[in-house]
């Protein structure tokens, strides 16, 4: 996990910008044929517009974002091809659910959707719905939402408890700790009876960690275990 760095945050202001992403037109027909084989697997996967960032700052414990309109299909082709252009980031925010007994809340993604097998945090990029009407993307509205949406959990009234920047090559997971304020059996119940109520849920599995021990190099992707390790330890 060399290069991996976690950065602690006090406040994330994002916003959008227009933005013409050179490699993505440059490499729209290649971008469309990957696109196409990777729906042949899994059809089930939607190529619609989602947000990445551009450019950013960090001082004061305050990360300033400006975020741009991209498809899906693009950012898919960026990530698979092991992120060869540099001058762009895949960004999304993250909730790390943490019980009142120490447990941390993961879950493995279904096998319908573009990382099936692979263990996160409840988490998305951002896309359009997360635009206000001032142009500000409200990053922690898309990570409470995935939340909700993957898991059934809703985070609990309480101070803000800011956020970590894990930054992984081109990779910026923006993680914000919640604690659930109940113990593990109670939040898995929560979560099991969400997931059987769902027709096709995101998530296959829940994974729960409560030591060093139970991180997965298989399935968990190096900023995961990063962090982890480090509130772990």
């Amino acid at each position: 996990m060399t290069g991996i760095t976690v950065t602690p945050a006090r406040r994330v202001e994002a916003r959008m910008v227009a933005h013409d992403w050179a490699w993505a037109r440059e490499n729209r027909a290649r971008i469309a044929a990957h696109w196409e084989a990777r729906r042949a697997a899994r059809p089930a996967m939607f190529n619609g517009t989602v947000l990445m960032l551009r450019r950013w700052d960090l001082a004061d414990g305050v990360l300033t974002a400006e975020l741009f309109e991209a498809e899906y299909a693009a950012l898919t082709a960026l990530k698979d091809w092991g992120f060869p252009d540099a001058s762009v980031l895949n960004v999304f925010a993250a909730v790390v659910p943490r019980t009142s007994d120490g447990t941390y809340i993961l879950g493995e993604m279904g096998p319908h959707t573009a990382a099936a097998g692979r263990v996160y945090f409840p988490c998305g990029t951002p896309d359009p719905t997360d635009i206000g009407a001032d142009g500000r993307v409200d990053l922690a509205a898309s990570a409470l939402r995935e939340l909700r949406e993957e898991t059934g959990l809703t985070a609990p009234d309480g101070p803000d408890p800011g956020w970590a920047i894990v930054r992984d090559g081109g990779l910026m997971a923006l993680l914000r700790p919640v604690p659930l304020g109940r113990d593990e059996a109670a939040v898995m119940a929560t979560i099991n009876a969400h997931l059987a109520a769902e027709a096709e849920p995101e998530l296959s599995a829940i994974v729960p960690v409560r030591a060093a021990a139970d991180l997965d190099s298989a399935r968990m992707p190096g900023f995961v275990r990063h962090y982890l390790a480090g509130v772990l330890a």
